[in-house]
Order: structure tokens, then C-alpha cells, then sequence
């Protein structure tokens, strides 16, 4: 029997996973092809196109990746890479996956460290999982300081791994709780990022990605899934500088009782900003 070529191979992946409810069957069967084969989208696309020949390791490797994605484990689980603004994270179990959302978010932290005056600004990110906002905010602002805080077990390795390899000595990596973080940085930070759990406790996601991949620790977080962000407040209220800035990612229903939670304790120009598909999803305030 002759073996499937590329354009066979990626034409019966794509129709696995759109079978499997997939929401982007062509897309991650190109990602994960690619992936095997070390080729961009484009390239698998054009390999497949002149029906490229496959070898039978290749085929192995290949219907693995599609069966783990047919069962809805996330993309970056299987290549154990994020994408993220200029970076390459890695990620598996235990660690938040960075969102898109994620990206449009970080900009206004940039934007806050990129306008500080001091000539070594200094940052931190509650909350770090993979890493990706404080790796964000250092490579692109490469006169900051930054200070990433995790407090789960699972999710520290990564953090650790990424730190690693993009934070250039400048982003230092603390084991702690964002309720009770650095009280040595009290009154000293210029901005204070985060993408905290802010799901509620009986709202369980759609998405089998979300629901059974994702750590629950990054996801609930009390019965409105404000907790978290109750305890954000109080604490970049003691970390950030008078007039530093705070940055923080939701869901795009909570950003009137998030407003609400941070003008009570006591910051101004808190100011909700849309996506690009129009939905409020961060929140940015000043101490």
C-alpha cells in the first residue's frame, strides 16, 4: 500500500478534527503538521500542494499530534510552545496557555512603562503563569525591571523555564501569593500588571480546552470571580508609586464591578478599554 503524501495526510487531519468539533481544523492541522516537520503554515500548505512525500515516522508523529488535538487538548499542550506577542513560551500542564486577549491587554502595561520617567522603571506581574506578561513588558521596555510572582507548584517550572530564556538577568522570579507579595517593593513600583482567575466558581467554561486542560487555580476564583481581584487591588494599591499604574484583565461583563472594587479602595482614572471585538476586557487605574 502506498503511504499518504502531505496533501492526503493534511487533508484527513483537517477532516478529523472538524469532525471532532475543533473550531480551526485547517488551521491547527497546519500548525501541528508543521510542527513535525519543523515548516511554517505556508510551508505545509505548499508541501502539500506538489503532494510532498511523508516518511513513515513522520505519519506516526502526525496522527498522534491529530488524535491528542481531536480530543480537544490545546494546540500548545501538543508542541509545547505559546506564541505571544514577540515570544515563544513554553507551556504544558500545570500552566496557564496565553490567550490573545492576553496581548491586547499587556500594551497598556507597556504603554505605563514606556511612559515613566524613571530611566529603569520597575513592573510586576501578580499572577505570572507561563511568564508572558512580565516577558512581554521586559523584552519590550529593555530598560525595565521586572518582578513576575506565581504561587502554583504546577505552573513554576514554567515560569521559571521562560524567565530563563527571555528575562536577561532583568526579570527575577518570587514564589509567593499576589494577596500578601513583596512588601519590600511597598510604594515603589511604577506599574503593576496582571491577568488574574476571574471566572465564578458555578460557571464552567464551554471550551473542553478551558474546561480540561487549563488549571483550575488560573481560572475560579469565588462565587462573582472577583476574589482575586479584590486581593489585586489591595495589594497594587501598597505596591505601586503615587500616580503608577494598574493593569488588569477580565471577563467582559466585570468591568463595572471591578471599577467599582478599585475606586473603593481608593485609586482614580480607572478606565475600561475595549478589544478589538468591542468587548470590555481590561481595566486600567492609577494609585
Amino acid at each position: 500500500m502506498t503511504p499518504p503524501d502531505l496533501e492526503a495526510l493534511r487533508r484527513h487531519a483537517i477532516e478529523v478534527l472538524a469532525q471532532a468539533g475543533v473550531p480551526s481544523p485547517e488551521a491547527d492541522a497546519d500548525l501541528l503538521i508543521g510542527h513535525v516537520l519543523g515548516f511554517s503554515r505556508g510551508q505545509v500548505q505548499a508541501k502539500a500542494l506538489i503532494r510532498s512525500a511523508v516518511d513513515a515516522e513522520q505519519i506516526l508523529a502526525i496522527t498522534e499530534a491529530i488524535e491528542r488535538r481531536s480530543l480537544r487538548e490545546p494546540v500548545q499542550h501538543i508542541t509545547g510552545l505559546a506564541p505571544f506577542r514577540l515570544l515563544e513560551l513554553a507551556v504544558g500542564p500545570g500552566v496557564f496557555v496565553p490567550r490573545p486577549e492576553t496581548e491586547f491587554v499587556v500594551q497598556f502595561a507597556i504603554d505605563a512603562l514606556q511612559a515613566t520617567a524613571s530611566p529603569e522603571p520597575l513592573a510586576v506581574d501578580l499572577g505570572s503563569g507561563s511568564g508572558a506578561i512580565a516577558l512581554a513588558m521586559a523584552t519590550e521596555v529593555p530598560h525595565s525591571r521586572v518582578v513576575a510572582v506565581e504561587n502554583s507548584p504546577a505552573a513554576l517550572p514554567w515560569t521559571r523555564r521562560n524567565v530563563q530564556r527571555y528575562g536577561d538577568d532583568r526579570v527575577r522570579l518570587v514564589f509567593a501569593d499576589l494577596a500578601d507579595a513583596l512588601p519590600e517593593l511597598d510604594g515603589a513600583v511604577d506599574v503593576v500588571a496582571s491577568n488574574p482567575p476571574y471566572i465564578p466558581l458555578g460557571a464552567v467554561p464551554r471550551d473542553p480546552e478551558v474546561r480540561l486542560f487549563d488549571p483550575e487555580a488560573a481560572l475560579y476564583s469565588g462565587e462573582d470571580g472577583l476574589d482575586a481581584v479584590r486581593a489585586l487591588s489591595r495589594t497594587a494599591l501598597r505596591l505601586l508609586r503615587p500616580g503608577g499604574a494598574l493593569v488588569i484583565e477580565h471577563g467582559e461583563l466585570q468591568a463595572a464591578s471591578i471599577a467599582a472594587i478599585l475606586r473603593a479602595d481608593g485609586f482614580t482614572a480607572v478606565d475600561a478599554h475595549r478589544d478589538l471585538l468591542g468587548r470590555d476586557r481590561a481595566t486600567t487605574a492609577r494609585r
